[in-house]
């Protein structure tokens, strides 16, 4: 008798264990599809639903409540048997029950909480309203391991409706659901964080856009400073070319006509990349215009050359030149605070004579050169321009003969960086003007194809910047 006893409780036992991974074969089933749905929404909250339903079908109960708690026993997600109360009724409810009624007592005790008869037993609260009549009730603790984290309640019009075996059963089977909520909360919120992220791209994308676009306007407007023609000179070629590593650079170039029948050449490469050193080029390259023009500018104005000496086109040339002190002076004094400051080269030239005058403000030396070979660097006769106000600037000057040519560059040429960091450097520059090419537009492109070919498919880190000046034979 024993015996068949004990063989009945295994066979109890095996059906509950059996009906309870039921319940979780199915919970995950549907987990897995709401996980997949097109609509990708609310997966925790439809997760919620299906178990009240699974519960409510092997119980027979006829309605149900679930709750969600966090670590200190807060709700934080629900499923009430009333249908679509109010925000204001849904916080009363959940407040009553845990405080006074049966979902309250399981959080406490984390035990089975089985009501036979609703008019016997004080864990039972009538809610204000009740639209439901509820003869038994039974309330199970959702645990995994020591964590609580919900509590199912089912209810029957009928007293004596659940029993002693339904909540084992229930009991066994909410250790199998509190899996399948793991699995379901763990998802939402790595789906919230999902589309968070997707969110922040979305706005990062946005933002990026509308950067790029202003961008874009400023590389227009940089663009537009510099020449898109250069003096025509006859038996003089001019060529210059110009190759940002981003949207606007810090280099620029220049090639304008003086008073005198003079032309002025520049070469500059402002400090740091990006905006800022493009706005102080089109500040250094506006002021070198200015000042060599003899144009007053807020009060400075370009001094006369009566104590220079020079021949009677030494005014003018002489002038202009000084208008790179007053670039530096003005960059100096009215922007120090920003340490913004260019390396510049600015030379003038005088078409009939071929006698060129220039400053060069720490810039790499200008080369001087002709068939033969390379004649003279134009070395710096000053420091860098913009650093420190009252700097001395000393002026340069040499011949250009007929087939002579004069080729500036800016950093960016020397420290083109190739797919294995090896530097394109001054002394491969200076090998490759030991051959000079037919013209100033040849030559700039030899330069190029060079340093390009050097590069490769690494990335370019400066703005690629040259000018070539030839004269032209008799």
């Amino acid at each position: 008798m024993k015996d068949i006893d004990k063989l009945q409780q295994e066979l109890v036992r095996l059906k509950s264990e059996k009906s309870a991974l039921q319940v979780q074969s199915r919970l995950l089933e549907n987990f897995v599809n709401f996980a997949r749905s097109s609509a990708n929404e609310h997966v925790l909250s439809r997760l919620l639903q299906k178990t009240l339903e699974v519960s409510a079908e092997i119980t027979a109960a006829d309605k149900g409540s679930l709750f969600l708690v966090d670590k200190e026993g807060a709700v934080t997600h629900s499923i009430l048997t009333r249908v679509d109360p109010t925000p204001e009724q849904r916080s009363k409810i959940i407040g009553q029950v845990f405080d006074e009624g049966l979902a309250g007592w399981v959080r406490r005790n984390r035990k089975v909480g089985l009501i036979v008869d609703t008019r016997d037993d004080d864990r039972w609260v009538s809610l204000p309203n009740q639209p439901y009549t509820v003869g038994s009730a039974l309330s199970v603790p959702v645990l995994r391991g020591d964590n609580l984290m919900g509590i199912i309640t089912l209810l029957h019009d009928q007293p004596g409706h659940f029993d002693q075996e339904t909540a084992d059963l229930m009991l066994l089977t909410a250790g199998q659901i509190a899996g399948a909520l793991e699995n379901a909360r763990l998802y939402s919120k790595l789906d919230k964080s999902y589309r968070s992220l997707e969110q922040a791209k979305h706005k990062i994308e946005t933002y990026s856009k509308a950067l790029h676009d202003e961008m874009e306007k400023g590389r227009k407007i940089q663009r537009d400073f510099l020449p898109t023609t250069v003096p025509e000179l006859p038996g003089w070629e001019i060529a210059f070319y110009f190759h940002p590593a981003r949207q606007v650079s810090g280099d620029f170039y220049d090639a304008f006509l003086l008073p005198g029948d003079l032309v002025g050449l520049v070469i500059a490469d402002v400090c740091d990349k990006g905006v800022g050193s493009a706005l102080f080029m089109a500040l250094f390259r506006s002021l070198i215009r200015v000042f060599s023009g003899q144009i007053n500018l807020q009060g400075v104005m370009v001094p006369g050359s009566e104590n220079h000496g020079v021949d009677s086109n030494g005014d003018h040339l002489f002038q202009a030149l000084h208008a790179v002190a007053l670039t530096n002076d003005y960059i100096a004094q009215e922007h120090g605070e920003e340490g913004m400051f260019a390396t510049l080269f600015f030379g003038v030239l005088d078409p009939l004579s071929g006698r060129l005058t220039y400053v060069n403000g720490g810039h790499e030396p200008p080369v001087l050169l002709n068939r033969s070979g390379i004649k003279k660097l134009l070395k710096a006769t000053g420091p860098v321009v913009g650093m420190m106000a009252d700097m001395a600037y000393k002026v340069g000057q040499v011949q250009m003969e007929p087939d002579d040519f004069l080729v500036g560059y800016t950093d960016g040429v020397t420290e083109a960086m190739s797919p294995d960091n090896e530097l394109y450097s001054k002394d491969r520059v200076l090998s490759l003007l030991k051959k000079p090419a037919a013209t100033a537009a040849l030559q700039i492109e030899q330069i190029k194809s060079d340093i390009f070919s050097h590069i490769g498919d690494a990335p370019q880190f400066d703005d690629i910047t040259m000018i070539a000046v030839h004269r032209e034979k008799d």
